[in-house]
C-alpha cells in the first residue's frame, strides 16, 4: 500500500508492529481480522450476504427501511448506513476478443492466488497505482512482462520496501503515548499534503519537480523516458508512488507498450501497429466503477425516488454522509469522500462518530426520522465546486476523480475542516420528525 502503515489504521486500534513502513495487502487484511477479534465484532457480521435493494416504505408503525438480500431474505431496519466504500466494482475494459483469450484473465480486485505467474508471458493493462505495483512485483519471476499503457502516470520515488525497525515497534508497544503522538503527528503532517494539492504553492511546485526528477534520474533512455512522460501536471491524477517500477520496466524481460490495443486473440494481444504479443496471462489493473458507492443496490427513498434518479447528474451528498429524499439513510465514505491528503480510516472514524448523534437521539426517543434538506446539500456542493477550483486535480487531466458532470468527486478541504464539518450535526440542515 502506498499510504504509510502507521496512518493506515484506526486511531482506536493502533498497531505498533507493522513489518514495513508501507505494508502489504496481506498484512493490512490481517490487521483488520485482528481488530475484528479484539473488539468481538464477528457476532455483528453476516458475511456472503449481498444486499440488492433497500426501500423506505410505510408500515403500521410509521416508516421503515426494508432491505432485501440476494437470496430473497428481507430485513426491516430503522436506519440504513451504507459503508460500502468507494472502489469495489471492477471496471472491465471493452476490448474486442477479450473473452476469446485461451489463457487466464484476472482483474487485480478479484485476484486469484492459484494463478501461476512464474515463468509466464504476462500482460498488465492499466497504469494506476495497482498497475505499477503489479508490474514491479511480477517482473522478477515472469518470462516476459508487457505493460500496456494508454496514458503514462507521474511516479514519485519512495523506498516502499523499507522495513520498520523492530526497535521502533518495541518502543511504540511499550509507550502507547508515544505511539499516539506519532499517529497524531502524521495527521498533522497531512496538513502539509493538503497545502500541496489544494492550492498553488511552492510546496506543490517542489513535489511536482520531484516527480519529474524521479523520472529523469531513473530512466536514462531518452525514447523510453518520453514514452513515460505524461502530458499533464504531476499530482493531477491519483498520485502513484513506487520505488521499483522504473527499474522493473527497464529490465530485459520487460517492455512498455504504448500502441493501442486492436484486439485480443486466443493467444495474445494484437496492437494497432500490427504486432501480435504472445501471452499466457492478462492482468487487468483497469480500476473500478469509481462513482458507484452503494450501487448497484436498488435504493428507493421517500416518495419512490430512486438513488439513480437522485444521482442522474452524478453522486451528490451532504458532507459525505446524507442524501436528500432518503430519510434515516447515511453513508460512510460517500460522495466526495476520496481524499488526497487524509487517511480514509480517519474519515470513516469521524463520519461514524457524526452518525452516532442521530442514532442516540433515535434510541432515546427524541427523533424517529431525520433527512438532510435539499438547501443544505446544494449549499455544501456549491462550496465544494468553489473550493475545488484551485486544486491540482482541477488542472486539466482525465482521471477517475471526474464525475459524470465533469466535476471532481473528492474532498477539497483539509483535515481540520473535515473534523469541524463532522463534529456535531447542525440540526438546522435536517428535517426532523419527532
Amino acid at each position: 500500500c502506498d499510504v504509510p502503515s502507521q496512518i493506515y489504521q484506526f486511531g482506536f486500534a493502533p498497531k505498533p508492529d507493522w513489518s514495513h513502513m508501507w505494508a502489504s495487502g496481506s498484512e493490512i487484511q490481517q490487521y483488520h481480522r485482528d481488530v475484528l477479534e479484539r473488539f468481538g465484532l464477528d457476532r455483528y457480521l453476516r458475511l456472503n450476504a449481498e444486499v440488492v435493494a433497500a426501500e423506505y416504505e410505510s408500515t403500521d408503525g410509521g416508516r421503515q427501511w426494508r432491505v432485501r438480500l440476494a437470496d430473497g431474505e428481507e430485513l426491516e431496519a430503522d436506519f440504513v448506513i451504507c459503508a460500502t466504500g468507494v472502489l469495489h466494482h471492477p471496471s472491465i475494459p471493452d476490448i474486442p476478443g477479450l473473452q476469446s483469450f485461451s489463457g487466464e484473465v484476472v482483474h487485480t480486485a478479484r485476484w486469484d492466488d492459484s494463478v501461476q505467474t512464474r515463468g509466464k508471458r504476462i500482460a498488465v493493462l492499466g497504469t494506476g497505482s495497482t498497475g505499477v505495483q503489479v508490474v514491479s512485483a511480477l517482473q522478477r519471476e515472469a518470462a516476459h512482462i508487457s505493460h500496456f499503457v494508454r496514458s503514462p502516470q507521474w511516479i514519485l520515488w519512495a523506498p516502499m520496501t523499507l522495513r520498520q525497525p523492530r526497535l521502533v515497534a518495541e518502543l511504540l508497544r511499550r509507550t502507547p503515548r508515544a505511539h499516539d503522538a506519532m499517529y497524531q503527528g502524521l495527521l498533522v503532517f497531512s496538513g502539509v499534503l493538503a497545502d500541496v494539492v489544494l492550492r498553488p504553492s511552492w510546496r506543490r511546485r517542489a513535489v511536482q519537480e520531484y516527480a519529474r526528477l524521479s523520472l529523469r534520474a531513473q530512466v536514462r533512455d531518452p525514447k523510453l523516458r518520453t514514452q513515460l512522460t505524461p502530458d499533464y501536471q504531476p499530482l493531477c491524477k491519483r498520485q502513484v508512488v513506487s520505488g521499483t517500477y522504473y527499474r522493473a520496466i527497464q529490465r530485459p524481460n520487460a517492455a512498455l507498450v504504448t500502441d493501442e490495443i486492436a484486439e485480443v486473440t486466443p493467444t495474445g494481444i494484437t496492437t494497432s501497429d500490427g504486432r501480435h504479443h504472445e501471452l499466457d496471462l492478462i492482468v487487468l489493473a483497469t480500476g473500478f466503477a469509481a462513482h458507484n458507492y452503494m450501487r448497484p443496490m436498488n435504493v428507493v427513498g421517500r416518495d419512490g425516488i430512486t438513488l439513480d434518479d437522485a444521482w442522474v447528474k452524478g453522486p451528490k451528498a451532504y458532507r459525505m454522509t446524507a442524501i436528500p429524499g432518503f430519510p434515516n439513510l447515511f453513508t460512510v465514505l460517500g460522495p466526495n469522500s476520496p481524499t488526497g491528503s487524509i487517511s480514509l480510516q480517519y474519515s470513516a472514524e469521524r463520519t461514524s462518530k457524526y452518525l452516532l448523534h442521530w442514532l442516540r437521539k433515535f434510541a432515546d426517543g427524541s427523533v424517529s426520522a431525520v433527512e438532510v434538506t435539499e438547501e443544505a446539500t446544494d449549499e455544501f456542493n456549491a462550496g465544494v465546486v468553489d473550493a475545488m477550483a484551485p486544486t491540482v486535480w482541477n488542472t486539466g487531466c482525465n482521471s477517475w476523480y471526474l464525475n459524470e458532470d465533469n466535476t471532481v468527486d473528492l474532498w477539497p478541504y483539509d483535515r481540520a475542516t473535515l473534523a469541524k464539518m463532522l463534529s456535531v450535526p447542525d440540526e438546522r440542515d435536517y428535517r426532523i420528525i419527532h
